[in-house]
């Protein structure tokens, strides 16, 4: 057991915001080829001896529990893939000083899991869903999965565990979708956020903020033009959506300015790649090296100081972030390889 195992105190970047979330990506494999993430032909895998392995997760969630973190999120690629991520879950769980467990899946695979999802406490899932036309689906993920996928997100329901779908906003591709997915809300006890288009597809397209027009004020007024008033609603500290609520609607709305990068101001979380890659923000390169660290017999606490440096040192902003990349070409980067 670590000795950082209950926090002493919160850590605080050079910005005054702390570190209270991790996002923990279990693998950078995905049974999806989504336009908007990676090529038609996918991408490169991690050879499994480059992936961390759970006990190297466990460790690193350990020791970051000691600086503050308390909740975690498990993304990918898409976690489902990943054999024994269950068991592995249960072990996450038991983990002191962790009181907030979540995910974020594309569903394809998920709806046998959810009993165990519920029984383990897992409070929230985000589910990535573009649009409910199956043949646009099958368009944008490459694969035709919308019917499984509906599986999952009526069990979740069904589980009472909270739901928020995950919409990402592509100009051409499923513009005439994202009224329907809002007009999920009316009658249903979900949020469905819409998502700026980034850049990071792993070389499937060229993004430019030219090519990438649907920006979060241009999202909010097409949402109005055909559901009314959006009202600003509470959010919690950190959190990356603009929600609102809608006059008649039992669930909310959520806008996610990613690429226009608007919440960068109270960012509390840290992103582990699958083979243990820190990036304190997501248009960083990353720089730490976890996993040299855990297999070069470093302690415990030699690692907890490196991820304290790590992030009392990270970027103001995702501008920032971007311009102190020794390249600039995002969109080389895969999302499935850099914590979904």
């Amino acid at each position: 057991m670590s000795l950082l195992a209950t926090p002493i105190t919160t850590l605080h970047d050079a910005h005054g915001r702390p570190l209270e979330y991790l996002r923990l990506a279990v693998t950078d494999r995905c049974n999806l080829r989504c336009f908007y993430c990676m090529p038609e032909e996918g991408i490169k895998y991690l050879p499994k001896s480059e992936v961390l392995s759970y006990e190297e997760m466990l460790r690193l969630v350990e020791i970051m529990t000691g600086l503050g973190v308390h909740k975690v999120r498990l993304t990918g690629g898409e976690p489902f893939v990943r054999r024994d991520l269950v068991p592995f879950m249960e072990r996450l769980a038991a983990l002191p000083g962790l009181d907030d467990i979540s995910l974020t899946t594309n569903g394809v695979l998920t709806a046998p899991y959810v009993p165990t999802l519920a029984r383990l406490g897992v409070k929230a899932v985000n589910l990535s869903l573009d649009t409910l036309d199956r043949q646009r689906f099958f368009e944008i993920t490459r694969r035709d999965e919308l019917p499984a996928v509906l599986r999952t997100f009526h069990a979740l329901l069904e589980a009472g565990i909270q739901v928020k779908i995950n919409a990402v906003v592509m100009n051409e591709r499923n513009i005439q979708d994202l009224v329907p997915l809002a007009e999920l809300t009316r009658d249903l006890p979900v949020e469905v956020r819409f998502i700026e288009e980034m850049p990071f597809n792993g070389g499937s397209h060229v993004a430019t903020p030219e090519s990438l027009p649907w920006h979060h004020r241009r999202i909010r007024q097409h949402l109005e033009a055909h559901l009314g008033p959006l009202v600003p609603a509470h959010t919690a500290a950190g959190a990356t959506a603009d929600e609102y609520t809608v006059a008649g609607h039992r669930g909310r709305v959520g806008i996610i300015a990613a690429y226009s990068r608007t919440f960068c101001g109270t960012c509390n979380r840290l992103r582990l790649t699958a083979e243990g890659g820190l990036k304190t923000c997501l248009y960083d390169q990353g720089g730490l090296d976890l996993r040299a660290l855990l297999r070069g017999g470093t302690t415990d606490e030699g690692i907890a100081e490196a991820l304290s440096q790590a992030f009392y040192h990270r970027a103001a902003n995702g501008f920032e972030a971007e311009r102190q990349r020794p390249t600039h070409q995002l969109n080389f980067e895969s999302m499935a390889t850099i914590g979904g």
